[in-house]
């Protein structure tokens, strides 16, 4: 049956449309007031849209669910696009990844935390916040503002035990309410200050200090009083610091779009009383809607991820689309408020909506010229390095170990110049000594060949480092029979150096890139874009394996420390316990008292000072590089 021959049967009730291709694959999801009406008008080519031809090319049948009224099918049709991830549709990134503070007026003491999920626990939800940046940067400002406690009720219950407060108590950042040093009352003034500071109720914050100020003077208790008037000051100030930029005081959210063919950026500010508080843009490629499309879905799926994240009463947007009256009842309904959605001409509002778009078409910009200057980087990687074919899809490995124990490695991937970060992985060395880097390589490098069909190869494979690195990458290739580009860099050595120091040329450390079947590596200028983003990919690598093995070393117990000690057996750690008496006398021992524990040699003291030497040296010391070959 063709398109046209199922769009007769369909009913004309509201409801929600899925075009499909001969798989079943989901291509596009829809809402109509009139389901028979809107499918009929794509099949007959009376929606002139640019997208709709390249859909239907592909589309082989038509799909409908019914609902009771247009309210109904927007639900239905976010919950659709994120189960389906058509590829026609505009898809926003789930909630999960916003941050945002949390109060829950219910504790004894409560607190502010940080969340990345809202949930309906009947706390208060601040936020989303748009960066970690900006999340820190509101929580100092809170404590020096309103002391709350910060610390978890485990650590609360401790410091009620011991009878004394912890150092935020000492620093003016907490009322010290484990030891009772703080009075219910005051204490939830102080929590109504925060929600007030938090939801941006500047006015009603500072007339609450003003009236509290005023109380403390007329009772002649003054030391309140000017501590009040320090608090107001803060608070005036932090304030002040945000941008005006409307007379009126409302709380608004702006939305607007900036597009460049099928690239396209969403820009959203967050006004609350007149200010600025937050702004984030969305990114989206190979959109095929039109504008006004792209709003009404953006929308219904920016504010359908929680309860939490509710729109204020008024939306501004930079255009005008045909589900507004439908949004603002749902969401009249879901979050109990009159919520106003218009597209402001003139006035305060319409400077708000500018100033959106100008944000929108800078992001716009940057990012394709980002993603220009990755191509001139890709393309100049393929050229010089004689690769098959563009390297789009790049992955690093990296190895490291502390004083020949704790090896680790690290696998970072890179598409299209950007991290991705949900294919990063760790690898703890299991069967290959952790001196030996070019065994670890090699376990690493065959446990990643052993996942291909969930795991496919990337267009490029690299390692941090040189011409011997790189014979373990094609051997392992070798072995099992894979075929991939593969690439190797590493700094180059200076040989009439007794240490091999790194080389530097013009200030910077001189890079060396090694391929299978050349004798000689590879120089690219340092200044080139193609050698600055593998220097970003392979710097990355590094950074992902050193924070694995500070991690790792942070864990590490005095059970478990004499097992990772260079070249020591059970026998040796059973002398070296019975001797010294105990595992801290072992971590504290010299090289002579070391040596003087029979079967315990001269070599074997110096490598276990080293060790517990390298294990409490500060974090700088595992940034040293991995010895190249």
């Amino acid at each position: 049956m063709t398109l046209a021959e199922q769009v007769e049967s369909l009913p004309t009730e509201p409801g929600v449309y899925l075009f499909k291709n001969e798989r079943g694959v989901v291509l596009y999801v829809g809402k109509a007031q009139n389901l028979k009406s809107r499918v009929r008008q794509y099949v007959n080519g009376g929606d002139g849209r640019i997208r709709i031809p390249a859909m239907l090319d592909r589309a082989d049948s038509v799909d409908i669910l019914v609902t009771s009224n247009v309210k109904e099918a927007l639900l239905l049709e976010n919950e659709l696009i994120k189960q389906h991830k058509p590829r026609f549709n505009v898809r926003l990134r789930d909630d999960k990844q916003y941050l945002a503070l949390r109060v829950d007026p219910k504790e004894t003491w409560p607190r502010v935390t940080m969340v990345r999920r809202f949930r309906k626990d009947g706390a208060k939800y601040f936020g989303p916040y748009t960066s970690s940046i900006a999340l820190k940067s509101s929580l100092s400002k809170l404590r020096r503002l309103f002391p709350l406690r910060s610390c978890t009720e485990g650590t609360f219950k401790d410091y009620a035990r011991r009878g004394r407060p912890c150092i935020e108590y000492e620093m003016k950042r907490c009322l010290g309410p484990c030891c009772g040093l703080a009075d219910e009352a005051a204490y939830a003034d102080q929590v109504e200050g925060t929600m007030l500071f938090l939801r941006g109720k500047s006015r009603e914050l500072v007339d609450n200090i003003e009236r509290e100020m005023a109380e403390a003077s007329e009772a002649e208790r003054f030391e309140d009083a000017a501590r009040l008037r320090d608090r107001l000051r803060a608070v005036e100030q932090t304030v002040e610091s945000q941008q005006i930029v409307t007379e009126s005081a409302l709380d608004r959210d702006v939305f607007a779009i900036a597009r460049e063919g099928g690239e396209l950026d969403v820009q959203v500010l967050h006004v609350r009383e007149g200010r600025v508080i937050g702004a984030r843009d969305f990114p989206f490629s190979n959109v095929r809607l039109d504008d006004g499309e792209v709003m009404s879905s953006f929308l219904g799926q920016f504010y359908g991820s929680g309860e939490g994240h509710a729109p204020p009463r008024e939306v501004l947007t930079s255009v005008d689309f045909e589900d507004e009256g439908a949004l603002g009842e749902l969401w009249r309904d879901r979050f109990q408020q009159a919520i106003t959605i218009r597209r402001p001409q003139r006035g305060g509002s319409r400077r708000l909506v500018e100033i959106a778009e100008r944000n929108a078409s800078h992001s716009l910009a940057t990012r394709l010229a980002a993603r220009e200057s990755v191509e001139t980087a890709l393309s100049e990687l393929e050229e010089r390095c004689r690769l098959s074919s563009s390297p789009r899809h790049i992955e690093c490995y990296d190895v490291s170990n502390l004083q020949g124990t704790l090896a680790v490695a690290s696998r970072v991937s890179f598409v299209d110049g950007v991290a991705v970060k949900k294919d990063y992985r760790r690898y703890r060395i299991r069967d290959a000594e952790a001196g030996d880097d070019y065994a670890c390589m090699r376990e690493v490098l065959d446990r990643r060949f052993r996942r291909v069909e969930t795991e496919p190869l990337p267009d490029l494979l690299m390692v941090d480092g040189g011409r011997g690195h790189l014979g373990v990458v094609s051997a392992a290739l070798q072995d099992a029979r894979l075929e991939v580009e593969i690439l190797g860099i590493s700094k180059e050595r200076d040989e009439d150096s007794p240490s091999f120091r790194v080389k530097r040329s013009g200030g910077l450390k001189a890079e060396r890139i090694y391929r299978p079947g050349r004798t000689n590596p590879i120089q690219l200028p340092p200044s080139s874009r193609g050698m600055l983003l593998l220097q970003r990919v392979r710097d990355e690598s590094h950074r992902f394996a050193i924070e694995f093995q500070r991690e790792l070393r942070s864990k590490v117990n005095m059970t478990s420390i004499l097992e990772e000690l260079p070249g020591i057996g059970p026998i040796k750690r059973n002398a070296l316990l019975k001797n010294l008496g105990s595992l801290r006398s072992v971590r504290d021992a010299t090289v002579e008292a070391l040596d003087s524990v029979p079967g315990i040699s001269r070599r074997d003291a110096v490598s276990i000072r080293r060790f517990f030497d390298a294990l409490t040296a500060p974090e700088s010391a595992l940034e040293m590089p991995v010895e190249e070959s």
